[in-house]
């Protein structure tokens, strides 16, 4: 999805939980999938679609970016490779130290500790903003508004927004790919997900990923013109 707002937005709200839930920290503590994800099969085709998206737009230098629950700094590392100044938050503090070995010394980029939906930035200072993990593993919709509301509250006047969600048919599509829809388990899984967008993995299965929320696309387009933005596209994988 690739968003603006045309003017600078209101940041308010109060969040009920600072913290993303317990068993999504533990997910990427215990088998840190964001070190390698981007360089597997699957992962090198997402990178590529998103590098493609993002360079249609990103066309001038240097541009001030914020890489909202950026992981371990795969967008991060590659736009700042590319002249522009990048500054990484994610709440997740393992994958902020990976993000800072990465960044090397002098760092090519910059990353702390934070959390989407009430950044530590002040208003306006930013020309773009990438908000991809959030919208997945903030569960509840008004947690995702908010987070959007803060994105465009730190967005100069007609700065772009671009975010990324998991489509609601994610978990089907990789079952029939990879064999997991013969599991009764997984078809569990699947039927919350079609039903209601909210992925729940009881097992120990990493590979069945964690806590998340998978959007419908008008869902998308409709969390986004909440929080103010104007939507501009919203694009397949």
């Amino acid at each position: 999805m690739l968003a603006h707002h045309p003017e600078r937005a209101l940041r308010s709200g109060v969040m009920r939980d600072p913290r993303p839930p317990e068993e999504v920290i533990a997910h990427y503590r215990a088998h840190r999938p964001e070190r390698s994800r981007l360089s597997g099969p699957q992962g090198r085709i997402e990178l590529a679609r998103t590098q493609e998206i993002l360079s249609r737009y990103l066309l001038t230098s240097p541009l001030r970016i914020l890489d909202v629950g950026g992981a371990t700094g795969t967008y991060s590392e590659w736009l700042a490779s590319q002249g522009q100044e990048v500054h990484l938050i994610d709440p997740v503090e393992d994958q902020v130290d990976d993000t800072r070995e990465r960044a090397g010394s002098p760092p090519l980029f910059t990353a702390a500790v934070g959390d989407a939906r009430a950044l530590n930035q002040p208003d306006g200072a930013y020309d773009v903003v990438l908000v991809f993990g959030p919208l997945y593993h903030l569960v509840e919709r008004p947690d995702r508004i908010q987070a959007l509301k803060e994105a465009a509250g730190v967005l100069k006047p007609s700065g772009l927004l671009f975010g990324a969600a998991i489509p609601r048919f994610g978990s089907l599509m990789d079952g029939l790919a990879r064999g997991f829809i013969f599991d009764p388990m997984f078809r569990r899984i699947v039927d919350r997900d079609l039903e209601d967008g909210q992925h729940r993995n009881p097992t120990d299965r990493p590979e069945w990923f964690t806590t998340a929320f998978f959007h419908h696309p008008s869902e998308l387009a409709h969390e986004a013109e909440e929080a103010g933005l104007h939507v501009c596209e919203v694009l397949g994988p």
